[in-house]
């Protein structure tokens, strides 16, 4: 980003803008949970679409530089669910608890050269891109991962019984998506990555975020501390809430999810109504920070490709989203894992393949997590 004596685009002078026993004598990893809200780079992003008529060139090849890509299509292949061909979209969206780099401070974990996908959502826009669902899908599900090859080309079996957030561990985005396309059905047209030191600078120049709590969070472990009541959250409190376990509910990872959703429904009015596209100042600031926070597929890889896809978001307000979890169930045989509720799940995607609502009846009577309604937009 440049320092604050480049002129951006704008006004001369601005400033520029397993399964479950582990080994004997192993540890369980922290679970001070590293949690990013993630579509907000997808609704910030379409303000790039403006720096295509500044004339400004230098500053479209200094954010496409930003972009980190994966190539997921030539690395799946064929072998894949079909396209759907009726104008819907499908995103998965993923953040990672790499360690690297800024990461290690914010996340309070180190870096053992490792990553797991922490936060995982299916984004299904439907024909017409006015309106959307999500589904999230908890980290501790335990499911079956197929065959992966990594970015070394080391294959890797299928294996069953794991949980959902070591596909990426074990062979990154393409495999987090072959895994999702396997136990979906549904082909991912785009995938898009976030880095959670990135998110958290993304708040702050949104100028921060303003929900209101129903209860008291405290949460060491996050850095956490809200009381009851109005809150404008400044990046560092948005990535405690969004990280928070401990802090509200019954601790679980599912209601973690709840308060992710809560979050990214107020992040998503917020944005909207910023006013970002009448400053060039402030749009620069955003884009520079939101390219280099996203990895995407790809087919979105260049500003251009990733403008055109979010300027086809930024319509969709939180009440034109509807947010869920993937059915589950609680592990019988250990509480800190969850089952995907077959049948249910199938309503799910069912759904979604056809470009309909999600049923109601598809998520009730399944595990939930007891955080819903702490967090709501002010």
């Amino acid at each position: 980003m440049p320092a604050e004596s480049t002129p951006g685009p704008g006004t001369p002078g601005e400033s520029g803008t397993s399964r479950r026993h582990r080994a004997k004598g192993s540890r369980r990893r922290p679970r001070g949970a590293r949690r990013k809200a993630l579509l907000v780079t997808a609704w910030t992003a379409a303000g790039i679409v403006v720096l295509g008529g500044t004339g400004v060139g230098i500053l479209y090849f200094k954010l496409n530089d930003n972009l980190k890509t994966v190539d997921i299509n030539q690395a799946l292949g064929a072998d894949r669910p079909t396209k759907a061909d009726n104008g819907s979209e499908n995103i998965l969206v993923l953040g990672s608890d790499t360690r690297a780099g800024g990461n290690e401070k914010l996340g309070g974990g180190v870096d053992d050269g490792s990553a797991r996908s922490d936060t995982a959502m299916v984004v299904h826009v439907y024909k017409g891109h006015k309106k959307a669902s999500v589904v999230s899908i908890p980290r501790d599900t335990l499911v079956r991962r197929p065959s992966c090859t990594d970015a070394k080309g080391v294959t890797h079996d299928a294996a069953t019984g794991v949980m959902f957030n070591s596909a990426y561990s074990t062979g990154g985005a393409t495999c987090a998506v072959k895994t999702v396309e396997s136990l979906s059905g549904i082909r991912m047209d785009h995938y898009v990555e976030v880095d959670f030191s990135g998110f958290q600078k993304l708040i702050d120049d949104l100028g921060g975020v303003s929900v209101t709590t129903t209860k008291a969070i405290k949460d060491p472990d996050s850095h956490l501390n809200l009381t009851a009541g109005p809150h404008k959250l400044d990046g560092r409190q948005a990535l405690g809430l969004v990280r928070t376990r401990h802090g509200v509910g019954d601790g679980s990872d599912l209601g973690r999810i709840q308060l992710q959703q809560a979050f990214i429904k107020a992040l998503v009015d917020q944005v909207k109504h910023l006013g970002v596209l009448t400053s060039p100042t402030k749009l620069y600031r955003l884009a520079d920070t939101a390219t280099k926070t996203v990895t995407t597929d790809s087919d979105i890889g260049s500003v251009k490709d990733l403008a055109s896809f979010a300027d086809g978001l930024k319509g969709i307000g939180s009440s034109h989203m509807n947010m869920v979890t993937m059915p589950v169930q609680y592990d019988r045989a250990d509480a800190n894992r969850v089952l995907v509720d077959d049948a249910k799940a199938e309503l799910v995607w069912n759904a979604i393949k056809g470009d309909r609502a999600i049923p109601k009846g598809a998520t009730q009577g399944t595990a939930t997590g007891s955080a819903k309604g702490v967090v709501n937009a002010s």
